[in-house]
């Protein structure tokens, strides 16, 4: 049996990275992939979230769609949390080159049950080298 088959067979807990590169609106790689992260939580693997490039625009707050007449999915980035989904990093130089800062970000949070349930920040500010020892670290990444 390969490495790889008897990890699978151990119940191993595999560390996923979606990663976002891409704006919100415009094409549909933002929206399936917060639907694929659901879906791999549900899982109980290990499940984290890289914003890159204009994929930083997906957690900007306050988006209004209906000049462009699609649905608002930035919602259901707050229901992360409920799925043990906390670990959003977005790189600090994708956002320094979109003029933006994380003061723009949405506030989102998790409650921590091994802190009495405290409210904690599931956004993170990496810099572009902090990103790439995380996506070393990851057992599998999904690029959208």
């Amino acid at each position: 049996m390969s490495e790889e088959m008897q990890q699978e067979a151990d119940g191993k807990i595999k560390k996923f990275m979606y990663v976002n590169r891409k704006a919100p609106y415009g094409t549909i790689y933002a929206l399936e992939s917060l639907e694929v992260v659901l879906i791999g939580a549900a899982f109980d693997q290990d499940v984290s979230l890289a914003f890159i490039d204009d994929g930083v625009f997906q957690l900007v707050k306050n988006q209004n769609t209906t000049d462009i007449g699609v649905k608002n999915f930035s919602p259901a980035f707050r229901a992360l949390g409920d799925y043990d989904v906390n670990k959003l990093f977005v790189e600090k130089e994708s956002l320094d080159e979109r003029g933006l800062s994380s003061d723009d970000l949405m506030e989102l949070t998790w409650e921590d049950e091994d802190d009495d349930w405290e409210e904690k920040p599931s956004i993170q500010l990496v810099s572009r080298q902090e990103m790439k020892t995380l996506l070393g670290n990851q057992d599998v990444i999904l690029s959208f």
